[in-house]
Parts: structure tokens; sequence; C-alpha cells
């Protein structure tokens, strides 16, 4: 079986360490590649092989519009990555890590993943949890959780993957409660503003809820779970909830929190999960492009059946795609179960790749994208909150990074 997730990334990947560098891999394979580097500031190139240089021009459309927003102000520091059917064809390091940072990004910073915790960690667990049969997408959700009291008027499990429950988008916990206790104690008591099923509110309180459903079924702590069972696994070696500080010279600042003693750097920047002990459903993972890389391709294999049922991470084919397949549900919901799909304009997907895609973003200024059609990975790490979250450019970066990231795979097609 081919088994990419193992084997597609480390060997290119250990090179592309140029702190501002572009680094463009058309590797054939994890054992050979040819490579394009340029370091834009200085006018330089260095080009080993023609074929080399004649896949790589496409990209340089993607890396000079990350250098404007950059330039424009949009992030202090930003690493872009694709993967294209099991190789690295792009990856790009720009900026520093933080506006009072002047160290330089490279592709192994690690960053606030904000709401691609939902995703990666959260859903990711709820899945594995299926697959096995421990937990019903269908079962109510006070089978697993009593106390939550709306959950007995018919909120599924379903629902909350959907944001379809009718809870409210957010609390601010960490001002209405003391303790982490407590602030549970509020979600649990937290009532409905539609019935189940009728309206499609994003809400963090309905991760914050899988999260604790995975505790309760698997009966470990959600980031001992996906740890044992996902990141280990898959070699993902920097991807955790609370970083440890040795850690702290690779991972980039976020915002700037007078409450919390200045810029955060490896705590969670959310303050619900802050206040919950950095692990929650909802937000708290940390991670890397080359990690979340080697998650994206462990999807795809399991999307296409490329995985051996006796492999440890072998999940079947037909869970993954009911969980990245778009759900019935509300006028205006475009969510399959935790995973979002491509909207019908200004997608932070774009406007190109497939309705088959799947993907999250984060509010510190990340995203994912995954094309199970063309093989296609498109990740963007930033930490747009530093110095402010008001900076919202990011807007106008994730979509057309996407789009100019698949013109260029596919005029490497053509060729």
């Amino acid at each position: 079986m081919n088994r990419s997730y193992r084997s597609a990334f480390p060997k290119v990947m250990a090179a592309a360490t140029l702190s501002g560098a572009m680094i463009i891999s058309v590797a054939a394979g994890c054992g050979s590649s040819a490579s394009v580097t340029c370091s834009p500031c200085e006018g330089t190139t260095a080009v080993e092989g023609r074929d080399a240089t004649r896949s790589a021009l496409p990209f340089y459309g993607a890396a000079s519009f990350l250098r404007a927003s950059h330039t424009l102000g949009a992030f202090p520091g930003a690493v872009a990555y694709a993967g294209w059917k099991g190789r690295v064809v792009f990856a790009d390091a720009i900026g520093t890590y933080g506006i009072n940072d002047a160290g330089g990004v490279d592709t192994n910073t690690v960053y606030d993943l904000a709401s691609i915790t939902k995703v990666v960690s959260t859903t990711t667990a709820v899945m594995l949890l299926v697959a096995e049969g421990k937990i019903d997408l269908d079962a109510k959700t006070s089978e697993y959780i009593p106390e939550f009291r709306a959950g007995s008027a018919g909120v599924t499990v379903r629902h909350l993957l959907t944001h379809s429950s009718g809870l409210p988008a957010f609390r601010r916990l960490y001002l209405e409660t003391e303790t982490a206790e407590a602030a549970i104690d509020t979600v649990f008591a937290t009532e409905l503003l539609y019935s189940p099923g009728s309206s499609y509110i994003y809400s963090d309180l309905g991760a914050i809820l899988l999260g604790l459903i995975v505790e309760r079924v698997s009966g470990q702590p959600l980031d001992r779970f996906v740890s044992s069972r996902v990141f280990e696994p898959l070699g993902m070696t920097s991807t955790r909830y609370r970083p440890p500080r040795a850690w702290s010279d690779r991972i980039a600042l976020t915002e700037i929190d007078p409450t919390r003693g200045g810029a955060l750097r490896g705590v969670v920047h959310d303050e619900n999960a802050f206040h919950l002990g950095q692990v929650a459903g909802h937000a708290g993972l940390f991670s890397t492009a080359p990690d979340l890389a080697r998650f994206a391709y462990w999807m795809l294999d399991a999307y296409h059946g490329r995985i051996d049922p006796d492999d440890a991470l072998y999940v079947p084919r037909k869970v993954v795609r009911e969980f990245i397949t778009r759900q019935p549900g509300p006028e205006g919901s475009t969510r399959a179960l935790g995973w979002d799909t491509p909207s019908d304009s200004a997608s932070t997907a774009g406007n190109l790749m497939s309705r088959e895609s799947f993907g999250h973003t984060g509010f510190t200024g990340t995203s994912m994208w995954i094309d199970p059609d063309e093989e296609l990975v498109v990740i963007l790490l930033t930490n747009r909150v530093n110095p402010t979250r008001a900076n919202n450019l990011i807007r106008k970066v994730r979509g057309p990074l996407a789009d100019s990231i698949f013109t260029a795979i596919k005029s490497l097609e053509v060729e």
C-alpha cells in the first residue's frame, strides 16, 4: 500500500529551513529532489537542474504574493506550504516571530493553530471513536454528557460537529467563572438559541463539548488521546497542546495581552482555552507546516483507501469520506463533520479547488485546505494577531494564495 503520510515529507522538509527564503521542490519521491532556492531580498537565485527551473517558475507568483502581503502588514511572519500528489512543491517562510522579535521565521516555526485544533485534534478524535463504534453520530449528547442540560432537547453529536446544535457562538467563560470546573458547568447549563438542526451558528461551545465527549468515551484527557493515537504514530513531533519551554525559541508570538504579561509565546491565545487549562476542543494546539502536511496526507491516504486495515492509523474509507463531505443542514452552512467545505464566494480555499475539498481556518491567522481530487494540500501559518487581533488583512490573503498555488500546480501538470 502507498503510505505517503509516512514517507512523503521528512527528507525534503529537512532542507527547507532557510529563514526568509523560498524553497520549491519537485521531488519525485523521498529519495531525490530538484529544487530552487531564492533569497528575494538579495536578488540571488541558485538553481539545480533544468527541470527544477521550469517547474519552479509558476510558484514565483505565490511567493511574490506572500511577500507583498507581509509588506502590507498582514502578518509579522508566515509559512506557506503546498504538497501535491505526495511530494512537496512549495515551501516558503517570510518575516519574523513578531514585531518585537527579529528572529527569522523558517518552515519549522511553531504556530498557535487556534481553531484548526477543532479538526486536527477534536474532530479526528471523534472520527476514530466513531470508526471503533464507541460514538454514534446521531446519538443525543446527553448519552455521553448527562450534565449537558440541552442535550436532552435533541442535540446530537452530528449537530455539534456541523455547528447546528443551537448553542450560541461564544461565552466569555474566562470572565464569567473563576475556575475551569465552573466554566465547564457553565457550558453544561447554556441554553439553546434555536432548536437543534434549525440554524447554523459556528460555536466554540459545541467544540468544547465534543472534546469532553472524547474524554468521557476514551477515558483519557483529550491531549493525551490525540497524542498517542494520532500525533505520535504520524511522527508529528512538533504538534501538541501546551508546548514545552524548550520550544520557546522557535514559537511565533501571538497577541500582546497586558493581562497575561505581554506578547504571548507558547501560551494559547484563545482566552477560554487558557482558562480551561490550555487543553480544549476548540483551541490550544500548536504545530508546524511539515507536521500538518503529514496529517493531511494521512487523511488523503485514508480517503483513497491506501492504508492497510492492520495499520494502527487505519480508518475505514467510508468513515473518512462521511466526515469530510458537506452535510445537509440549515441554510448558509458549508459544514462537513467538523471540517468546512468551500463556499460559493470569498472562500478561504480560493475559487479553484474542487467542491470535494475540505479544510479549516484559525483565528490567529492559520488555514489548511485539502483537495482529494487533486491530492493537493495548502497550508498557511501566520501570527496575524501580533501585535493585535484588530488586523484583519489575512482575509485578503488565504483565498488568493490558494488560487495562485493551484494555478501553479496545474501548469506543472500540462508540462
